[in-house]
């Protein structure tokens, strides 16, 4: 079950939301875990009796890590060895599962929203073991910060002190209910009307055949392509939120307008935000960060890039993607110390540093989406007019402006803050409620006519 199908809108968010308003205060969380536990067997029953095992064993093993705080002598060593055995034993238990389906071993698919659950559980541990957060005694409230569905199948990544109050003490009210609604309404028209919408330029592509296409064609469906996914993500994102906040979490942000970035490395802090601070957090400080050095940093930087593009699939496309982001990101940090940076802080020349992300960020996005590396090199000699392509049309991208150009300028306004300001500003207004109103029904009218579209990280 997605958030963008007729079932989920008519059916399942209904009937939860009046069973979760009437649960009383202290069983809601109760009426949270059954229901997202229904949610994710709609959508992947064969994998639920493990994710419910899952649950179970590190809450089990998270019982086991104590405080060592005020403990002295052989006794707080004998915690801190207990301590590093049990966050071992979390982090080869998770870690191993999480490598087997994603290795494709037995020829399973991985189990949907493994990716986040694993990264959200080990935040846990490891929040636990450093004493930034206590352990949580209650199962109940345990399982359901894993498994809320708002979040369970695509993020954010939530720490566990973001949502721990909210797990004891949320309140579900009108106002929540009405703000979320109207934030979960924007992620929806991001989805429907966007990110599926462009995206159909992109199949038409894959379709004909990437020896056919033209080089400016290329370019524009490499662009199609990085609009779909933002607004993919960014949809789901923002109804993650808007979910949350009905039932009274506040769920953190996951894009900040990446488009706007002036940097491969400002970029990546303003995607999937939760999944880099993650990396920032648990990986890339522990390993030294940026204090020890330029050769170890970009050692350090390295390290993150592989582990992310293991994260996101086991196929060669993922580590040469993350690869050249990795390169891209040196090459910065090299240009910054070299001082050019301040060669584009005025007039005309504040464009540059836009214009090189939004030339980089297409190409890095093709490594990502063609999983056939002999496809993928086609692809790219085809942008660079590098490849021969046989019956190419000159006229070929010129059609496809004349089908797609209102929804690349709808789509680059929606990449800047402007749209956000404006639902800022008047979604409590009349006007600005009755336009969500009609933003709502026509996703459902579009999804009633050309049915509903997997989130593309469903998969991850």
């Amino acid at each position: 079950m997605l958030f963008n199908s007729i079932g989920f809108l008519f059916c399942f968010l209904p009937v939860f939301l009046l069973l979760y308003g009437i649960t009383p205060k202290r069983y809601k969380n109760i009426t949270l875990l059954s229901g997202s536990l229904i949610f994710y067997a709609a959508g992947d029953l064969k994998f639920l009796p493990l994710l419910m095992v899952s649950v179970l064993i590190n809450f089990l093993l998270g019982q086991g890590i104590s405080r060592t705080s005020g403990r002295g002598g052989n006794r707080h060593d004998s915690i801190i060895r207990k301590n590093k055995i049990l966050l071992g034993t979390a982090a080869a238990f998770n870690l191993g599962m999480f490598a087997f389906f994603k290795a494709g071993f037995g020829g399973m698919e991985p189990p949907l929203g493994i990716s986040f659950y694993t990264f959200q559980v080990l935040g846990y541990f490891f929040d636990i073991y450093r004493e930034e957060q206590r352990r949580e005694n209650s199962l109940l409230r345990f399982a359901t910060y894993i498994c809320m569905f708002p979040r369970l199948l695509m993020g954010p990544i939530v720490a566990y002190g973001e949502v721990r109050q909210d797990l004891r003490t949320r309140q579900f009210t009108a106002e929540g209910l009405q703000q979320g609604l109207k934030v979960f309404t924007m992620g929806l028209a991001a989805k429907v009307l966007l990110a599926d919408r462009i995206g159909i330029l992109w199949n038409d592509v894959q379709v004909a055949g990437f020896v056919s296409i033209s080089t400016p064609l290329a370019w524009m469906a490499a662009a199609a392509y990085s609009l779909k996914i933002y607004f993919d993500f960014y949809g789901y994102s923002l109804m993650a939120v808007g979910l949350g906040r009905m039932l009274g979490f506040e769920l953190p942000e996951n894009f900040r307008e990446p488009y706007m970035a002036v940097s491969l490395r400002d970029f990546y802090r303003r995607w999937h935000i939760t999944l880099g601070r993650w990396f920032c957090k648990y990986v890339y400080i522990p390993l030294g960060g940026s204090r020890k050095g330029f050769p170890r940093t970009v050692i350090n930087l390295f390290v993150v890039w592989i582990l992310t593009s293991v994260w996101h699939g086991s196929t060669v496309n993922f580590l040469i993607w993350g690869m050249l982001i990795f390169l891209l990101i040196v090459f910065e940090r090299l240009m910054e110390a070299a001082g050019t940076g301040r060669l584009f802080r005025h007039g005309i020349l504040k464009a540059v540093p836009h214009l090189y992300l939004w030339a980089v960020v297409p190409v890095t996005w093709m490594c990502f989406a063609i999983p056939d590396t002999a496809q993928l090199q086609v692809y790219l000699g085809r942008m660079f007019g590098a490849a021969e392509g046989i019956c190419v049309s000159a006229g070929d991208w010129i059609r496809a402006l004349e089908t797609y150009w209102y929804l690349f300028v709808v789509g680059f306004l929606a990449c800047t803050p402007l749209v956000k300001r404006i639902f800022q500003k008047w979604k409590d207004s009349f006007a600005g409620t009755l336009v969500l109103a009609v933003l709502f029904w026509v996703c459902v009218w579009r999804l009633q006519v050309q049915g509903q579209n997997v989130f593309m990280y469903v998969n991850f």
